[in-house]
């Protein structure tokens, strides 16, 4: 029977232990502001939910925010490495900045956990990488998910409306092979920026190549302005977005025009849907239950949850790094790294994760479920499909 290592309880909880004078600190740079804000803004509220000591070890948690910013986020990074001598380091919201904030991690020596989706973030894992880990979901695993789906719903076609970005380039390079591979022919490719406030002529363009569905490979409120654009001129496909979407904002802000949407999502979205024997549930239900009472119900979003499971990734790792370093050096960050990348089946918000040297996002198919957009609320599909 495989041995499981359950997250800890929220706020304050700590593994015993004699209480060491210098603190842990960890520090965090997120989209609290900018495009990415309604990713980043969860990841800040979970903040303050976490444990301020482990292994009886005070933990300090610095937060900055980066602004959806690619060079602000280089700034937090190299601040936080060299002026705040952090431990760890989790973020950025978004794949841009996450990318940019390698070369400054490694530079430090300093283990980094991302909080964004492309699996460019930590693969291939080469001296720079070696440092870095994530906690959502590959681009990958999802969109073999969309196109299991896809072919199921009998789609032989498929118009694409990505973010011009390293988020829409990931996308795009995994969704492709993917549909190639199950004989469904990719239409039509256009791109946006974040920041558009009119996507008509990429839709135009995609309507004319008449595609059975269309994929919008967007993340937050921004993934919206594509799908509502469809829906005004008239397009009666199918719909599919990314697990880029997963938060209430983008339900607020597509309404009506996002129904019937299909996604994968990590399971912490429909955590009371779940089965009783996943894994998963019980951590989900904590952190949703924690989350809401401080911030209201149906406030929760998943990318809350990857903040959650990034504190989760150190929680266990931090004790074996105590075995062997003090906090505050070169040797902790160290032992901290190697801690982080020999995590073996521990259960967080989205999955159940095992690292290894050559993978430092560690999920399997417990990481993803498939959702659809009903009367405004999420719907558990399935585990997988």
């Amino acid at each position: 029977m495989r041995r499981i290592v359950w997250a800890l309880a929220l706020a304050g909880t700590a593994l015993a232990g004699p209480v060491l004078a210098q603190p842990i600190k960890i520090g965090v740079t997120i989209a609290k502001t900018g495009p990415a804000a309604s990713l980043g803004i969860p990841q800040a509220n979970t903040v303050p939910l976490l444990p301020t000591e482990v292994a009886g070890q005070k933990v300090e948690w610095i937060v900055l925010d980066d602004a959806s910013d690619t060079t602000k986020g280089v700034a937090n990074t190299r601040k936080l490495a060299s002026d705040d001598r952090v431990d760890a380091i989790v973020g950025s919201s978004v794949t841009p900045v996450s990318l940019a904030m390698i070369e400054v991690a490694a530079e430090a020596k300093v283990p980094m956990i991302s909080l964004a989706a492309s699996a460019k973030i930590v693969a291939p894992i080469d001296d720079k990488r070696r440092w870095v880990f994530k906690a959502p979901q590959n681009d990958g695993l999802m969109a073999q998910a969309i196109a299991d789906h896809m072919t199921k719903a009998g789609v032989k076609s498929v118009g694409f409306i990505g973010f011009n970005d390293a988020y829409g380039d990931g996308w795009l390079a995994e969704i492709g092979p993917r549909l190639e591979a199950k004989g469904i022919k990719l239409a039509a490719t256009e791109r946006y920026a974040r920041t558009d406030t009119s996507v008509t002529g990429q839709v135009l363009k995609v309507m004319a190549a008449k595609p059975d569905a269309v994929l919008v490979a967007g993340s937050g409120t921004p993934a919206a302005l594509p799908q509502k654009t469809l829906k005004e001129r008239g397009y009666a496909g199918k719909y599919y977005q990314t697990h880029g979407v997963a938060n209430a904002d983008f339900l607020r802000v597509g309404g009506k025009d996002v129904e019937g949407t299909v996604l994968p999502a990590g399971p912490l979205l429909v955590a009371e849907q779940l089965p009783e024997a996943n894994p998963v549930r019980k951590v989900a239900l904590d952190y949703t239950k924690a989350y809401e009472a401080k911030y209201g119900a149906g406030s929760l979003a998943t990318f809350g949850g990857h903040a959650y499971d990034a504190q989760v990734l150190l929680v266990n790792a931090i004790p074996v790094a105590l075995k062997t370093a003090k906090p505050g050096t070169p040797e902790f960050r160290a032992a901290l790294r190697d801690a982080i990348e020999g995590l073996k089946e521990v259960v967080y918000t989205n999955g159940v994760v095992t690292m290894t040297p050559t993978d430092h996002v560690g999920q399997d198919d417990r990481a993803r479920v498939m959702v659809t957009i009903e009367n405004g609320r999420w719907k558990l599909l399935s585990a997988t499909n």
